[in-house]
């Protein structure tokens, strides 16, 4: 199957819905989702057929169709699967009973665990072939990843804002700015395979954490730590 022509850059791809009908098989829809996981790893999205997910989940491709619509459907749901399986929204909680710096710590971990996952490191590298850029695919993958976790996120910060814990003018900002500081050179460098002389993760993800911290903890002007 090719790459559905290129659209206006930012503008997902109108994507079909399975069809109403009778209730869907939730163990086949299953299935159909970790056979679409492991076959884009692997394949890639442009390689990767209906018919070879459907042959690897053990269904019909007619099955398959009526679950998720059409591939860029179910693209979509595997990337929001990988990032929920990886990422629940129970992770995102306020917790204000654990202090923050603990709480972000925890969440630094799981998400950093999750980018630098051979399935996620691979979808990385998908995105960023030439015979995806310029496609609605990195739309579909922001919309059903990235967006959804920097949205359950800053819910997060802006409780501890009306706590009084955290002093940020821009919540949304403020949560895409901690998940590029996790990635950092620690994922660049995971992706390009240039992993020689890199810092130890745990150190990584503690400075970004305190970086974070120096910047919008509400008394990070004398030095306290929240």
């Amino acid at each position: 199957m090719s790459v559905p022509p290129a659209r206006k850059p930012g503008a997902a791809a109108p994507v079909r819905h399975a069809s109403p009908g009778r209730p869907k098989d939730l163990a086949k829809g299953a299935a159909i989702l970790e056979a679409a996981k492991r076959m884009f790893t692997v394949h890639g999205f442009d390689r990767t057929s209906m018919d070879q997910i459907a042959a690897e989940a053990g269904v019909s491709k007619l099955t398959v169709y009526s679950h998720f619509g059409d591939k860029e459907a179910l693209f979509a749901a595997a990337v929001k699967s990988h990032c929920e399986t990886q990422l629940p929204d129970a992770l995102f909680e306020a917790a204000p009973e654990m202090p923050l710096r603990e709480r972000l710590l925890t969440i630094a971990h799981a998400f950093f665990a999750m980018v630098s996952s051979p399935e996620a490191v691979a979808g990385h590298r998908i995105m960023c072939t030439p015979q995806i850029t310029g496609s609605p695919l990195p739309a579909i993958f922001w919309q059903a990843g990235p967006e959804r976790i920097q949205a359950v996120f800053a819910a997060l910060l802006q409780k501890r804002v009306d706590a009084g814990e955290l002093d940020i003018a821009d919540v949304p900002l403020a949560a895409s700015q901690f998940f590029a500081l996790l990635k950092g050179e620690a994922h660049a460098r995971l992706v390009f395979g240039c992993l020689k002389g890199a810092r130890p993760v745990e150190e990584h993800l503690a400075a970004a954490v305190d970086m974070f911290l120096r910047a919008y903890a509400h008394h990070a002007k004398d030095g306290a730590r929240a």
